[in-house]
């Protein structure tokens, strides 16, 4: 049997995940910040019938007594792991001179550290299963800087600079790191990023279009379901690539920044912001 450890499992492409890997056979470690929002998972585990293929685990990503206690209790029943995906994160929406200091160790303990913190304690499982992934869920946010979201796309970039190094230093071991790069999915990130930024009268019209278009945004978003699928297609390859972008816009984004001078690219956001 193979074993999975994922992060952020109470809702979005957490909880999917671990109902597809838990179908596709995967013991599943499905942990979450605070287990009283676990119902979810487990209602849609046992309308799959996986339910005995998942175990819900109390894990939040920024104490380390929690990780490590975590770690114990895998560590206890099997010894090993195939698979983890750093999953949990949230978006820090807001204008850069109304965010905070708090605000930005807050995104960054939870999108940065959370992450190293959860694969430092969890990689000698992968190491004594002779091998195995770590796929880190990223976003179009970690591939271009965003206005109104600078914390959050921030975290994501330094994510992507950990996540290469980290394959490059584990490929010998045969640990593949690959990071996922999602557009605007229907999950909750969205909404409670949004949700923080303070309504106000007096805002700019630069700062007013740019709510409603992210709002509309949100609206718009695409199926979670796609992501999950490629997440499944990253795990059953052999010899997963480091990136995998997902959505239009993504694509969109990884290739214009390679092949368009950015003060092009400066002009066109600003006006499609405007208009």
């Amino acid at each position: 049997m193979k074993i999975a450890v994922i992060t952020g499992t109470n809702s979005g492409f957490g909880l999917l995940t671990s109902i597809e890997l838990a179908k596709a056979g995967y013991f599943v470690f499905a942990t979450m910040r605070d287990l009283k929002n676990r119902n979810d998972l487990l209602n849609k585990a046992k309308e799959a019938k996986v339910e005995n293929q998942i175990e819900c685990v109390q894990m939040d990503i920024t104490k380390s007594n929690e990780v490590e206690k975590a770690y114990e209790q895998v560590r206890y029943k099997f010894n090993k792991i195939d698979l983890l995906i750093n999953n949990a994160g949230y978006a820090q929406g807001g204008f850069f001179e109304e965010v905070t200091d708090d605000m930005w160790i807050e995104q960054f303990q939870t999108n940065v550290f959370g992450h190293i913190r959860v694969t430092r304690t969890f990689l000698p499982l992968i190491q004594n299963n002779g091998g195995g992934k770590i796929i880190n869920i990223s976003s179009v946010s970690g591939l271009f800087g965003f206005p109104g979201l600078s914390p959050y796309t921030s975290s994501k970039f330094a994510l992507e600079g950990w996540s290469e190094s980290l394959r490059l230093e584990l490929l010998d071991e045969n640990i593949w790191v690959t990071i996922v790069e999602p557009a605007s999915y229907q999950t909750n990130i969205w909404k409670k990023g949004l949700s923080r930024i303070t309504k106000k009268d007096d805002r700019s019209l630069f700062q007013k279009k740019l709510l409603e278009q992210a709002e509309q945004s949100a609206i718009n978003a695409q199926d979670p379901i796609q992501v999950v699928q490629l997440i499944l297609k990253i795990v059953h390859s052999k010899r997963p690539k480091l990136r995998y972008p997902i959505g239009g816009i993504t694509r969109f984004v990884t290739l214009g920044k390679a092949l368009i001078p950015w003060r092009f690219i400066e002009t066109i956001v600003i006006k499609a912001i405007k208009k």
